[in-house]
């Protein structure tokens, strides 16, 4: 491996490690670091494949760093880059899951926690207001975001969210003449990557149906829910809320909003709080149970947004003059924003109903609004009140 390669995993480091905020500000950071002092890419290429991963299900910022890996050193540096940018996070929350499975164990009172499970619903309100200001533009992304949001919030089974995604999609584009059309469409199609994909997940359903193993079945829900996630960490949230909490109560309410305040404290991929639900779910097995359940729903989290992002690269620039597939992306967008606002209410469900409790939502998500307080500051400083209170 060349110098070169290495110089660029150092860089990806140091981006796991420094990287706060979440998608739009890892392509801040990315921009800063990778073009600007490295030149590993052009502003517009980092554009474009910022793009291609945004409309892509799986974690926007991983997919895309995964990207640039590619395109500089093809697929082993991709799998490199993949390695060293999601593993300080989902190590980390390993550990945080533990910690706390301990202290119950203990008897030790996680009440110390309870400002920033507030705190973390107001984090989920302000995304899914940045996300609805940005992406929602029209009447009919309005309306398509609307019913989204009471249809998720009314009927919390995992399989309805994936279907008003492409139901979103499907909406918006029948109006694809709406868009010019482009001409010279000539598509070459390596399918090896996306069989990999099906395979994976076909072979996953299939065992997780079969077997009795706890392991194998926390690998294909994860594995699922990371092929249907449209929009990032964000939009996970409330498919992570409605399977593991509601469905099959693997964690409380309490937990996994703690869970999610904590990741909001971390550089790196939101997506890496499959770490910490993955960990709690295989609890009753022990400190080596835990950390065998933080592998195997990382992986399965991450590895269909590896596949696809693999295979589409290839076909990207010739796939995206297609007028349909453009106007998909308003109906998609629309979706994901409503699920988030839906989210948002979800998780408030296990917080205990006080003005404090509410108080503490509206200041967090106008702390996020009107200044510049970095999260991991806002959520040490809620942590901190707890200790020092009870």
């Amino acid at each position: 491996m060349s110098l070169r390669y290495y110089i660029f995993l150092k860089d990806v480091l140091l981006l796991a490690l420094t990287a706060f905020g979440g998608p739009q500000a890892h392509i801040a950071m990315m921009f800063k670091l990778l073009v600007d002092r490295r030149h590993y890419l052009t502003e517009q290429e980092l554009i474009e494949l910022n793009a291609l991963c945004s409309i892509l299900p799986g974690p926007t910022s991983t997919q895309t760093i995964t990207a640039i890996g590619f395109k500089i050193g093809g697929p082993n540096l991709a799998y490199l880059t993949l390695l060293v940018w999601i593993t300080p996070a989902a190590i980390i929350m390993g550990i945080a899951a533990i910690a706390i499975s301990y202290l119950q164990d203990q008897g030790i009172s996680l009440k110390f926690l309870n400002f920033i499970q507030p705190m973390a619903v107001g984090f989920v309100a302000y995304a899914a207001y940045m996300i609805s200001s940005k992406v929602v533009n029209t009447k009919t992304g309005i309306v398509l975001m609307m019913i989204s949001a009471v249809l998720a919030y009314f009927f919390s089974s995992p399989w309805v969210l994936p279907l008003l995604l492409i139901a979103g999609g499907a909406v918006t584009a029948l109006r694809f003449r709406q868009h010019p059309e482009e001409k010279d469409k000539k598509i070459k199609i390596e399918w090896a990557n996306f069989i990999l994909y099906v395979g994976v997940l076909i072979t996953a359903a299939v065992l997780g149906a079969f077997t009795s193993s706890l392991p194998v079945r926390l690998f294909e829900n994860f594995y699922r829910n990371g092929s249907l996630v449209f929009g990032g960490g964000q939009v996970l949230i409330p498919l992570l809320y409605t399977e593991f909490v509601d469905f099959k109560h693997y964690l409380t309410g309490e937990e996994f909003l703690s869970g999610y305040a904590i990741v909001q404290a971390l550089p790196g991929p939101t997506f890496s709080f499959a770490s910490f639900v993955g960990n709690l779910a295989m609890r009753r097995f022990g400190i080596p149970g835990q950390l065998l359940g933080s592998f195997v729903a990382t992986v399965g989290i991450f590895l269909p947004g590896t596949f696809l992002i693999f295979f589409v690269i290839r076909f990207w620039d010739e796939l995206k003059k297609y007028r349909v597939v453009r106007a998909s992306l308003e109906g998609v967008s629309a979706v994901s924003s409503g699920m988030v606002v839906a989210a948002a209410i979800l998780l408030y469900h296990p917080v205990e109903n006080t003005i404090l409790n509410f108080s503490i939502v509206v200041v967090t998500f106008a702390l996020l609004m009107f200044t510049k307080i970095p999260p991991p500051i806002l959520i040490l400083t809620g942590l901190l009140l707890g200790i020092v209170i009870y």
